[in-house]
């Protein structure tokens, strides 16, 4: 299998999150995309390469041409403002209701307000390199995109920053530009072909729903930790289907904590079920491994096995298919964890 992978995701490398009202080591860090490089690289059966460059105009056709230029100059701009500081986070957030009866706004002109204006929440600090990470990781989706595309089976793009919680016009969640959006959006503008996006992370995919909601030729399904107890909490119920022409495009399944193995894999089955009555072209898969039962951030309980199983059962659909990294944050495990899933695909 081909494996897109770039040492650029090093340039986001921030030293704090503020989380759980505390600040702390990132959970989101260098180490990950490392270590699951490391334990791909030993096995004969991946081949890697590096991304090609694919400009903004796919970047921008998903997202707001306005978070994509903030997002470029927003550290620089914060450190001439405020001074130096090692990661740019915002001091409030905007919300309609601050405003309340007085009417709409546009975007405020002081970096530290259009820091709320742009992003949702407190755990995606902006550093120096953040903005050119985030273009390699949306040029990693594309190329392992381009592979797939010109005809293999399946490609892996080894992204980070991840994506699947930055929406067409917020960054957050460790995300900042949406990688499976932005590819499955491509494929739809380049075949003229249904896409599937099967999330499998633990947190729900909120960007990714968001973007797709109302649309009929990209089916967004989802298996995760049920928001009335797990993060980003808003949204990922399982009445939420879509709207509009996307109506039943949209599929939810909120997971009980501990969700074991074969409990995990029964609920993968019936969205797998989903994706075939669509009948895409092509799959991609938001690969989260934080489901594992040892991860620091969630409460489910599958094993090293049952990601194999997994892969194994998503291999049946026989879409060609785009694997692209979400979360999974027990680094310890997370090589293993990603190996078991491709290679249970198929490899």
């Amino acid at each position: 299998m081909h494996v897109v992978y770039t040492p650029r995701h090093l340039l986001h490398d921030p030293s704090t999150e503020i989380e759980a009202s505390t600040t702390h080591s990132p959970f989101e860090h260098t180490g990950r995309a490392e270590t699951i490089k490391d334990a791909l690289a030993a096995d004969s059966r991946f081949v890697f390469g590096a991304p090609t460059d694919h400009g903004l105009a796919p970047i921008t056709a998903v997202h707001d041409e306005g978070l994509v230029k903030f997002l470029s100059v927003a550290w620089a701009e914060y450190q001439k403002v405020v001074g130096e500081r090692r990661e740019v986070v915002p001091d409030m957030f905007y919300r309609d209701d601050l405003r309340n009866r007085t009417g709409a706004t546009t975007e405020p002109e002081a970096i530290t307000a259009r820091l709320g204006w742009w992003c949702f929440e407190t755990t995606t600090p902006l550093t120096q390199g953040t903005y050119e990470a985030a273009r390699a990781a949306v040029d990693t989706a594309l190329t392992a995109t381009d592979i797939v595309l010109a005809g293999e089976r399946a490609a892996y793009g080894l992204c980070r920053p991840p994506g699947h919680h930055a929406t067409s016009d917020l960054y957050g969640g460790y995300c900042f530009f949406n990688n499976a959006a932005i590819s499955a959006h491509d494929i739809v503008k380049r075949t003229g072909g249904k896409v599937t996006v099967l999330d499998v992370d633990y947190h729900h995919g909120n960007g990714t729903q968001e973007i797709f909601y109302d649309r009929d030729d990209v089916q967004y399904v989802s298996l995760h930790g049920d928001p009335r107890r797990a993060y980003p909490y808003f949204t990922g119920y399982a009445e939420e289907t879509g709207t509009g022409r996307g109506l039943g495009s949209t599929f939810n399944v909120p997971l009980a904590k501990r969700t074991a193995d074969d409990a995990y894999v029964s609920a993968l089955a019936t969205c797998a079920e989903k994706v075939a009555a669509f009948k895409p072209s092509t799959l991609i898969v938001s690969l989260g491994l934080d489901t594992f039962i040892t991860d620091p951030i969630a409460d489910l309980a599958v094993t090293t096995e049952g990601f194999a199983r997994s892969g194994a059962l998503l291999a049946q659909l026989g879409l060609p298919t785009i694997v692209l990294q979400e979360g999974g944050y027990d680094v310890s495990a997370l090589g293993r964890n990603v190996h078991a899933w491709l290679t249970g695909f198929g490899a």
